[in-house]
């Protein structure tokens, strides 16, 4: 006699017992109990990824998920309480090179993961067993949550590289971190045009930006590009112009501040004048230029951010263009061929007066116009540029632009700042963050400073006085 094997029973089935296992081992035959557990894994999962599983599949896929889960809400929670109690440091770990490169990995990851554990519900639903219409519905919310989680983990490793990516290109890895002096950090920035036909690399706007070290309050000292006779802080320029940029010394044909840079770079071996350009790999016509700066203001001046008028539009373009109020018509081009030959006859256009919102060409224009103007107006509004461009940076614009932005902070052609140092300069950011920015302007109309025969005492204590109203006194610098 032939005996049919039995069917294994499974818990609950002896007469007048509950089945305590109704997710793992349910009544396939009841159309409505599938569904029913169909959404509940469905949801679990979304909830708690990986508690499918541990309810009804692969107990080891369970617990790669819920401890990929319990990894990714611990370290989440940790790094919201480092933010909030120890932001600086927070700051710092988070736009590390090696950092932002784990979380890249993870997060693909934990796609990947997301995808898989996913799939694998699908398969627990066993959607045959479950009524008509939730054969469609099921699966169609799987893929949706799916596409969302997995698809916006995805995004973010996506982002994180940009960051990445960014950072490295534009900011000095390993270089060394400095104190501030006498309670600021101050920056040289240099703004140069390396559009067509422009030669030398000479700077069109030179300025400092000075940074209080706690409140991140920023005052931008605006140095004129013609300024003459400019002093050298202690070092090999000083020695080549003991009594300052001039005489049968200068090779240039002014022997103005924007010219020393192609005096250096260009009619010197600058890596001559500057020995350790090589070894520590930075621009010796930049580093005459931060001297002269430092000469000027009396200020010690330990880092260069050095941008081009193409990446400066990019810029504006990708934060999605600035606000500005223009107080008098101004010409686009490159000025009159001809002495006095009237603007209506070069310009390539007109930058209207009133409130404007302009796009990454237009701002670059009313930068560059002077030619119906003043150096010093121009100067002011380029300082009214920076100014709306800071004003751009919300969290909330960054965030949704952030791509383009990053893509664009790479058109900064070269800075000296240390990637060690960008953290604490974000927390500082943040800090300055609806404060207003301070300004001092070394021009006749802003400071009364002749910049053909300017008083370089003056300009210290007028530095000075600026940053430490009140307790100021001249430099002796230069």
């Amino acid at each position: 006699m032939t005996v049919a094997p039995r069917t294994p029973r499974r818990p609950g089935d002896e007469r007048g017992l509950v089945n305590p296992y109704p997710i793992r081992y349910p009544d396939s035959t009841s159309p409505a109990v599938m569904t029913r557990r169909a959404w509940w894994l469905v949801v679990v999962n979304l909830l708690i990824p990986g508690s499918a599983q541990a309810a009804a599949g692969n107990r080891r896929l369970a617990k790669l998920g819920l401890g990929a889960t319990l990894v990714m809400w611990v370290l989440a929670v940790l790094a919201v309480l480092v933010a909030v109690v120890w932001r600086p440091f927070f700051l710092t770990v988070v736009t590390n090179s090696l950092v932002l490169l784990i979380i890249q990995i993870a997060l693909v990851a934990y796609a990947v993961l997301w995808i898989v554990l996913a799939l694998d519900t699908l398969r627990l639903v066993r959607l045959i067993k479950t009524r008509p219409w939730a054969r469609l519905a099921v699966p169609a919310a799987v893929v949706a949550v799916t596409l969302v989680v997995s698809g916006g983990a995805g995004y973010a490793a996506v982002l994180v590289g940009s960051a990445r990516n960014a950072l490295g290109s534009v900011f000095s890895a390993g270089g060394p971190a400095v104190a501030p002096t006498d309670g600021y950090y101050n920056i040289l920035l240099l703004g140069v045009d390396s559009g067509a036909g422009r030669d030398s690399m000479r700077p069109d706007s030179i300025s400092v930006a000075s940074v209080n070290a706690d409140t991140g309050q920023v005052t931008i000292t605006g140095i004129p590009r013609d300024m003459k006779d400019v002093p050298f802080a202690p070092g090999p320029m000083q020695t080549l112009f003991p009594d300052g940029y001039k005489g049968k010394n200068c090779g240039t044909a002014h022997c103005a501040i924007n010219e020393i840079f192609t005096e250096v770079n260009v009619l010197r071996k600058g890596t001559d004048i500057y020995p350790d350009a090589t070894t520590y790999q930075y621009s010796p016509g930049i580093e005459a230029v931060k001297d002269a700066a430092e000469g000027v203001t009396g200020l010690t001046i330990p880092y260069y951010v050095f941008i081009d008028m193409d990446g400066f539009a990019a810029l504006i373009d990708a934060l999605g263009g600035i606000d500005i109020t223009v107080t008098e018509r101004l010409p686009k081009g490159w000025g009159p061929t001809y002495t006095n030959e009237p603007a209506s006859k070069w310009a390539i256009g007109w930058i209207e007066p009133g409130a404007q919102h302009m796009d990454g060409d237009t701002a670059q224009w009313y930068a560059r116009s002077r030619y119906t103007t003043s150096d010093w107006d121009r100067m002011l509004r380029q300082r009214q540029l920076q100014e709306a461009i800071l004003a751009q940076f919300t969290p909330a614009n960054v965030l949704s632009r952030f791509q383009d932005v990053a893509n664009a902070g790479t058109h900064i052609i070269e800075t000296d700042i240390p990637d060690s140092m960008i953290g604490y300069f974000l927390d500082l950011a943040i800090k300055a963050k609806g404060q207003p920015v301070q300004s001092l302007e070394l021009t006749p109309a802003g400071a009364n400073i002749d910049p053909d025969k300017p008083d370089f005492t003056v300009t210290r204590a007028l530095v000075a006085e600026k940053l430490h109203p009140s307790s100021a006194t001249p430099s002796p610098t230069g």
